[in-house]
């Protein structure tokens, strides 16, 4: 799940993280208001759930509470379109309004979960305002990191020498551990996977601010943070990706035209490499998990013919717990309800997969069984 930008500074600011002063408009009347109060130049954003909002042309540095008020007008009710979004881009239900903090020195920080150390790790650099994988890349000297110990947490020593690292002036020692201290202390605290600051900001004035806010959380730890799950917007997410998620399937939409249906991440992406190596496209990743019931391959199934540019339908399945004859039949009576005009193409392996395939064969459906999956791959391949 993500948020947007005005709801991670909100939670910033309750953990002692400065951040500019300002406010969350869904009018343009809303946004002038906002503007006023403020005074002086001040910065509209639109909030979608992607970056690169400012070289689309969803952020502006504003001089007067009119530009504010028609910069708004023309974002409000529409859908912005950037790197990170699909072409029909995200809609921009919101802006957020704030001061225009001029920067002195630009600096990142996050924390996230290596999974490889099975740790929290706090990174920090003086090369602000890239993205960390461009930092890697041109200046990995400036990527300073520290390991923390989930059971003693952020120690004092670690936030100073990562703020000694960044070249800070020892006025900022004591703020940017703050920043620090309750930037991990939000990370643990809320279950993120995330906690960005990019930029972390020194201002002309002197004032150690939190320019920008990137978050994302950990789904599993949902159900202790009602205060996070209320946050949701939908409208952001992927309508078929949101009715997969309340039906307890993984779904994610991509671009090609072979759908697949398949029980286990790792044998998703396996099968998502095997259809581009047979010279097609994989038009989703499609995880119905261990239960293949009935009812749940019927809602992949809808799912899956939801998509106006899947061709065909690529099921591959193995049968541990699950029976692979259970699973045939589940397709059948699927295909039969949805009366799905696509064809299917199905590889089972497993558990009375035998009698799976001779199932399919004998359903009268336009079903394609094979028990090879290269084979099967080339027949999805064919037919989209």
């Amino acid at each position: 799940m993500k948020i947007h930008e005005y709801q991670a500074k909100g939670l910033f600011t309750d953990y002692g993280i400065p951040v500019p002063r300002g406010g969350v408009a869904r009018t343009p009347a809303e946004a002038r208001k906002i503007a006023t109060q403020l005074g002086g130049k001040v910065v509209v954003k639109s909030q979608i759930h992607a970056g690169g909002r400012g070289l689309a042309g969803g952020i502006k540095i504003t001089s007067s509470p009119e530009e504010v008020e028609k910069f708004a007008e023309g974002l409000l009710g529409r859908r912005l379109v950037t790197h990170q979004t699909s072409p029909e881009g995200a809609p921009v239900d919101a802006v957020l309004v704030e001061e225009a903090a001029e920067a002195k020195q630009e600096l990142y920080l996050s924390v996230l979960l290596d999974t490889s150390k099975g740790m929290p790790l706090m990174m920090a650099s003086e090369a602000g305002g890239m993205e960390i994988e461009e930092i890697a890349e041109k200046a990995p000297e400036k990527i300073h990191r520290a390991y923390i110990d989930p059971v003693v947490g952020l120690q004092p020593f670690q936030a100073r020498s990562l703020v000694y690292a960044m070249n800070l002036g020892p006025e900022y020692v004591r703020p940017a551990q703050q920043v620090m201290t309750g930037l991990y202390k939000l990370f643990m605290e809320k279950d993120f996977s995330l906690a960005e600051i990019n930029p972390l900001t020194i201002t002309t004035d002197g004032r150690l601010l939190a320019l920008d806010a990137k978050i994302n959380i950990d789904d599993s730890g949902l159900f202790r943070h009602k205060d996070i799950t209320e946050m949701r917007d939908i409208s952001q997410e992927e309508p078929l990706e949101t009715q997969a998620a309340d039906a307890d399937v993984t779904y994610i939409k991509l671009d090609g035209s072979v759908g697949c249906l398949v029980n286990g991440a790792g044998l998703a992406m396996a099968t998502m490499d095997v259809v581009k190596s047979a010279g097609a496209e994989p038009a989703n990743f499609l995880d119905i998990g261990g239960g293949a019931s009935e009812e749940r391959v019927t809602t992949a199934f809808s799912i899956l013919a939801s998509d106006p540019n899947v061709k065909v339908a690529f099921v591959n399945l193995f049968g541990g717990i699950t029976k692979c004859d259970d699973v045939a039949r589940g397709i059948i009576n699927a295909a039969k309800k949805l009366e799905l005009k696509i064809p299917i193409v199905v590889r089972m392996r497993g558990t009375n997969f035998e009698e799976g395939l001779r199932l399919l064969s004998e359903s009268g459906l336009n079903i394609l069984p094979e028990p090879d999956l290269t084979a099967a791959a080339a027949k999805a391949a064919e037919r989209a």
